[in-house]
């Protein structure tokens, strides 16, 4: 039944194509996306495939003067696995004299930084290969409407979200799974990890950006639900035993509200960058007077970030450092009181730009851990290009389980994409 219904959604979208590319629509209709090859394996003594992944990503757009529309299918596929079809994004855009609209799915991008997400929260994450997608990969389109004021150089941005999109975890037998670890029997409720589609439920945010020969910045406000669930912990219990004999754990998302900004400068060469979130309301596992992780504490915390952007001949370089620190620390939560790390990259064009050598680095300062990301590109003809890489994460000697990238510390895996963009 279930291979029945991915046919006829296959012929579906093939039909639909093969319209939309007839001779009466092709004449104004954009085409573009690409194609590629992705294999990587373990650096183990097998060498186990990590992932073998062909996609066909097509983007699909079209326009007049006032309205214009795009739409971005998506196929993975997966060796003896069924096909994986997807929609990034699928929205109609609507302009006026000073203002523009969006309505439907689309990715929403926000704030300054690189490789991290501070105020770029509107747009939940795909956790399914944990941080290696690409960035576009792993934002997951929302159904939105996106509404941008312009004021001279100023820019009122106001969307609405009706409905709840939760962060994408990886399966439970991936190997990027990452579940939590109790000395007792661990049970799942999925009951409370829908958040019902109300009008009360929905998510609001405000931006105002500016832009000057000096400063870009943006002021952000917003209300919405945590993309990431929290772990409410039950024990339990058996009639004339005083302990528990085991534990449940039930997801479940809270509302957060939020303030922040973002700015970015050039002083003598130097582009300055800073981005910062105060988060209202956020929920954190605690452990109770028996030492049980079972009390959930509500929060604040601020999340920000500072970093630098120059060059040295032809060598580009940046440096971040973000923290999260929680505000009324209590020594019962699980969670560090202050979260700090740095993202370090370095790249250079040879060979008339068509070789791109790059080192990017994610160095977690709490628990000594790091992901550490080499690749070489290759632009062999306009469109095609070839990238080798590798992705080692490094834990430190005390434990080798801590922190967010010690945990796959056993990851380490070489990797080689063949993309062809057109």
């Amino acid at each position: 039944m279930m291979k029945n219904r991915l046919a006829k959604r296959v012929i579906w979208m093939a039909l639909t194509l093969l319209f939309l590319a007839s001779d009466s629509y092709a004449q104004n209709l954009n085409f573009n996306g690409y194609i590629r090859s992705y294999i990587s394996a373990l650096a183990n003594e097998q060498m186990d495939y990590a992932i073998i992944q062909n996609t066909l990503d097509l983007r699909m757009s079209q326009g007049t003067g006032k309205v214009a529309f795009l739409a971005n299918p998506y196929i993975y596929q997966y060796p003896n696995q069924e096909l994986d079809l997807g929609l990034r994004e699928a929205y109609l855009d609507v302009f006026f004299a000073n203002m523009d609209m969006r309505l439907g799915k689309q990715q929403i991008i926000w704030g300054k930084a690189d490789g991290v997400f501070i105020t770029d929260i509107i747009s939940p994450k795909d956790l399914s290969e944990f941080l290696l997608r690409e960035f576009e990969e792993i934002r997951v389109g929302v159904t939105a409407l996106k509404a941008d004021y312009y004021l001279a150089d100023n820019t009122l941005e106001f969307v609405w979200i009706p409905t709840f999109t939760p962060t994408k975890m990886p399966d439970s037998a991936s190997i990027w799974s990452r579940l939590p670890e109790f000395s007792l029997p661990v049970t799942f409720d999925y009951s409370q990890t829908e958040v019902p589609g109300r009008l009360e439920n929905s998510e609001v945010f405000l931006k105002f950006s500016g832009m000057s020969s000096l400063l870009d910045y943006e002021l952000i406000a917003g209300q919405m639900w945590d993309d990431d669930p929290t772990m409410h912990v039950t024990p339990d219990m058996v009639t004339g035993n005083p302990l528990p004999v085991g534990l449940t754990l039930t997801p479940q998302h809270h509302q957060l509200s939020l303030i922040g900004g973002s700015f970015s400068t050039d002083l003598a060469g130097y582009v300055i960058r800073g981005e910062s979130a105060y988060y209202s309301g956020k929920q954190f596992v605690s452990n109770n007077a028996l030492g049980l992780p079972t009390d959930v504490l509500g929060k604040n915390y601020l999340h920000y970030l500072v970093g630098t952007d120059f060059s040295i001949g032809s060598t580009r370089l940046s440096a971040q450092f973000i923290q999260m620190l929680m505000l009324d620390y209590e020594e019962s939560i699980l969670q560090d009181e202050q979260d700090n790390m740095m993202t370090f990259l370095a790249n250079r064009t040879f060979l008339q730009e068509t070789l791109t050598a790059q080192l990017f680095a994610y160095v977690g300062m709490n628990n000594q851990d790091a992901l550490i990301r080499p690749t070489l590109a290759y632009d062999l003809t306009d469109g095609f290009e070839v990238l080798a890489g590798a992705n080692i994460f490094t834990a430190s000697d005390e434990d080798s389980e801590t922190g967010a990238f010690g945990y796959y510390d056993n990851n380490d895996m070489i990797y080689l994409k063949v993309k062809y963009s057109f």
